[in-house]
């Protein structure tokens, strides 16, 4: 038997309500042009957020694992974790009142060696219900690191992006109050994207990470910009690097039959999250 096989098939059930005035926030969050009753595609992940108390907090931000019989993720004792992956299928929208009940299954945990040391991967199966009714399905996966000792790296020069190799494109400088207003309606208390002392002292990133999430929900967004609200099937993202805070984020996308390619790429047009979906 594994070190974590005991958790493998270990449930989470969460209760929410998709009231109106958080799904304004997080059109707002995102400016998003849409409007009306139903919501933008992303808004799963401001729903059925941690519920930890702040007691319960580690130095990281992050609830404390713990081997409880309570405790839904492992005690894996890496401090650095990351939300490296998500796979997404949107099944049916979600409208503004909607009773949401979220299952979420540790489908898998798998520990391996790179070249950062150990790293143990955990995938988390969701399924997300409005109303009674399956609406979106995700194989999340992340990943937890050793701690960092070394020095930040230096912000890459920036380049001209060749927007030519792209149908359509936005750039945005995410700045602090940005990733605060998505920490705070995701209730994501992880430091790496608040503190700056603690980024670049304790994790070793040259500033203020940006959410693999929020890049995420930017491209979605991008994508309802340019085909309409609700149009993406499938959606799949994979985060490279990290992107930073008051560096340019460059949105780009481009489309063949149903299949979609998606990106952001930093200012030297190095790709931090790559994505693909369908239509």
């Amino acid at each position: 038997m594994g070190a974590w096989d005991a958790w493998i098939g270990r449930q989470m059930v969460q209760q929410d309500r998709l009231t109106p005035a958080l799904l304004q926030r997080f059109r707002s969050t995102i400016d998003s042009d849409e409007r009306g009753d139903i919501a933008p595609q992303a808004i799963h992940w401001v729903l059925c957020t941690p519920e930890a108390t702040t007691a319960q907090l580690g130095i990281d931000g992050h609830p404390q694992r713990s081997d409880s019989p309570d405790s839904f993720f492992p005690p894996v004792p890496h401090p650095r974790r990351m939300w490296a992956s998500s796979k997404v299928e949107f099944i049916a929208p979600i409208p503004v009142h909607a009773e949401i009940e979220r299952i979420s299954t540790i489908a898998s945990i798998n520990e391996k060696s790179g070249s950062t040391g150990s790293l143990v991967f955990v995938d988390v199966a969701h399924e997300t219900k409005a109303n009674g009714e399956l609406a979106i399905k995700e194989r999340q996966t992340l990943v937890y690191r050793e701690a960092n000792t070394a020095k930040p790296a230096p912000a890459p020069e920036p380049v001209a992006i060749n927007f030519g190799e792209w149908d359509f494109h936005r750039t945005l400088v995410p700045n602090e109050a940005f990733l605060f207003r998505f920490s705070a309606i995701t209730f994501n208390t992880h430091r790496i994207h608040y503190d700056a002392p603690y980024a670049i002292n304790e994790e070793g990133y040259r500033g203020l990470v940006v959410h693999g999430p929020l890049t995420s929900s930017l491209l979605l967004d991008l994508a309802a910009r340019q085909f309409g609200a609700n149009a993406v099937k499938q959606f799949a993202f994979r985060a490279q690097s990290p992107a930073f805070a008051g560096e340019p984020l460059h949105l780009v996308g481009r489309r063949e039959g149903d299949a979609l390619t998606l990106a952001a790429l930093n200012p030297a047009g190095q790709t931090v999250l790559a994505a693909e979906g369908s239509l």
